[in-house]
């Protein structure tokens, strides 16, 4: 059975990037995914170009927009704002992160009158009762966290203030979810934990995600991109490799998949297709 899928976006900053994102769009909708998030930048640096993405995904193409929102750089009332209006938009669903530093700093810093944690935007966001709540999760230890024992005890917390899943940071290997997984079901989460999946566009800027948000490159994987670089396969090791962990992570009970697209849509398309994941004809007629 093909799992259920959903899709990350990013907000366009130019009218290149415009046209990309709503190629991917196009392109990834009738793939039927459950839900699309949009992500919001640094700082809040889109936040206004993440809203008008969300509204217009929802509105033009049907599907269920989950709009990221974060504590930096915002005041309480802020964000809650924020998150109004979105609900004034029709907006259901919201991803509620930390978030990076603002560009240029060092370290997450709380605004003084902001929410200093995740944890703190959940409680906030859940009291309004007009969300479905989802969190991010890491399967590798967080750059500022001590071990994947207290991500996961930090996720707990996130759960029992109002989360009802998580995402998590991409990985390599199905391993490294199904002991992640096995964790939080020892500590006692019983919120679903959805995989993050990221199809590798380029392998060097993989390796530069990976090694911003604490993800082991495994030295296997690495010589085969040398290789397959020398041979002109980097594409075909691409899809091989990633409907390879999605198939082992379903075949470990896995039923749900969230692909960051980075807004090229081929890659996760085709693996997708791969995965038996069919296009919706009425859905396609309307992209």
């Amino acid at each position: 059975m093909a799992p259920r899928i959903s899709f990350e976006f990013f907000p366009p900053q130019t009218l290149d990037a415009s046209f990309r994102l709503w190629e991917t769009v196009q392109m990834l909708a009738p793939l039927k995914p459950s839900f699309a998030s949009v992500t919001y930048g640094a700082g809040g640096t889109t936040r206004k170009l993440t809203h008008d993405a969300v509204t217009t995904i929802g509105r033009n193409y049907g599907l269920n927009v989950a709009a990221h929102l974060t504590c930096v750089d915002a005041t309480r009332a802020e964000t809650l704002e924020i998150a109004a209006a979105y609900a004034e938009a029709g907006v259901t669903e919201i991803v509620a992160l930390r978030g990076d530093a603002p560009q240029g700093a060092d370290r997450f810093t709380p605004h003084a009158d902001g929410f200093a944690s995740s944890v703190e935007l959940v409680a906030a966001l859940a009291e309004t009762g007009k969300f479905k709540i989802r969190v991010g999760a890491y399967p590798e230890p967080h750059p500022d966290s001590a071990d994947t024992l207290a991500d996961v005890r930090w996720l707990k917390r996130k759960v029992d203030a109002g989360a009802t899943s998580a995402i998590t940071q991409f990985f390599f290997e199905a391993d490294t979810f199904f002991r992640f997984r096995d964790l939080c079901v020892k500590e006692g989460i019983t919120a679903p934990i959805i995989p993050g999946i990221l199809p590798i566009q380029s392998w060097a800027g993989a390796k530069k995600f990976a090694a911003r948000c604490g993800t082991k490159v495994p030295a296997r994987l690495d010589e085969a991109f040398t290789m397959a670089a020398r041979d002109g396969r980097e594409d075909l090791l691409a899809l091989t490799q990633c409907t390879t962990l999605c198939t082992r992570l379903i075949e470990g009970g896995v039923e749900d998949l969230h692909f960051y697209t980075l807004n090229r849509p081929h890659l996760t398309r085709d693996v997708c297709h791969a995965l038996g994941i069919t296009q919706d004809a009425a859905l396609e007629k309307v992209a």
